[in-house]
């Protein structure tokens, strides 16, 4: 366990979705405002390895908690498969290293689920992370993301360097991304489902069959994990961050609709890729090593979302 009181944290990405909340959340547990540290892309391009060096001289962290990242759903990932790949390896690759150069405390990397294999077997289990390859609409993302596992392993054996690796599933929750192009699946059908209903539609698209399973987390549940490691966990094997629970795409968009107020049908469009066929996190290991178990109730969490959405864009409240 580390006094987080008396230590200077950087969180890269800490103005995002899920820093956001977790700089609350670190806060809540003892982390001085003053020393509590969230860098801009404005201020440090953290692809370039002279910007990583900058922002350590600038900054002189005890404590890196990386969660930075370019990403996106399954039409971002199939558009910009290299770019994710170089951006997410570049990013941590510089970090770790100049981590390792100035002696930082310790490295938090939050990695992935994608990097999980296609056909993992239900719950994942941290074991089955290498027993094969990923699903391959976001393999890139992914495998970029495993890589900075096995970096931070390499040097906490030759340099001891104490780095943790996280690996949170979907998130969910207000304040998302609802960028039509770069949503994930929970914002971008909200939004869809949404505007359909204001404007009368009689029906909605949706990508793939609805066969395929998710798990999701909402970003309070996450940012609370995340600050419980960064204190207390400091073993070098990867955990899962979850909610331990599965709802196909076709449940969850019938959620959705009646959450909302759409009233229309909802059409498969069985062209589209269904991306990973299941997804749900054995998250025993989490529970175990940092005392977290998630609090937030799936439907409620949904509503929240909804909400949110509704207040930032103006429109009728759902009914």
């Amino acid at each position: 366990m580390i006094d987080l009181s008396a230590k200077r944290i950087v969180v890269t990405g800490g103005l995002g979705f899920l820093g956001r909340r977790l700089t609350v959340q670190l806060r809540e547990m003892g982390a001085a405002d003053e020393r509590l540290l969230t860098p801009s892309i404005e201020q440090f391009d953290l692809t370039r390895e002279g910007d990583v060096e900058r922002m350590y001289e600038q900054l002189r962290p005890d404590v890196v908690i990386h969660l930075a990242a370019e990403v996106g759903g399954i039409g971002a990932n199939r558009a910009q498969p290299g770019r994710f790949f170089y951006a997410n390896m570049a990013m941590g690759l510089h970090l770790i290293e100049h981590a390792r150069r100035r002696g930082i405390e310790k490295f938090v990397q939050v990695g992935t689920i994608c990097a999980y294999p296609k056909f993992t077997p239900v719950p994942f289990r941290e074991e089955e992370l290498w027993n094969g390859y990923p699903e391959e609409t976001n393999a890139p993302y992914g495998v970029a993301k495993k890589a900075l596992l096995v970096m931070l392993q390499a040097y906490r054996q030759q340099y001891g360097l104490n780095g943790i690796y996280l690996l949170p599933v979907n998130l969910y929750g207000p304040g998302d991304n609802f960028h039509p192009e770069t949503s994930h699946v929970i914002p971008a059908l909200i939004r869809k489902l949404v505007e359909a209903r204001d404007r009368g539609a009689a029906e909605v698209e949706v990508w793939g069959t609805g066969r395929a399973s998710r798990e999701f987390l909402y970003v309070d549940d996450c940012a609370r994990a995340l600050a419980l490691a960064t204190r207390d966990y400091d073993d070098p094997e990867p955990v899962n961050i979850g909610a331990g629970f599965e709802i196909t795409i076709a449940e969850l968009v019938e959620k959705l609709a009646r959450l909302t107020g759409f009233r229309g049908r909802l059409v498969w469009n069985t062209e589209k890729p269904d991306g990973q066929p299941r997804r749900c996190l054995d998250t025993s290991r989490a529970e175990k090593a940092f005392g977290f178990r998630a609090s937030m109730p799936f439907d409620e969490g949904l509503r929240r979302t909804i909400e949110w959405w509704e207040s930032q864009r103006g429109g009728a409240p759902a009914t």
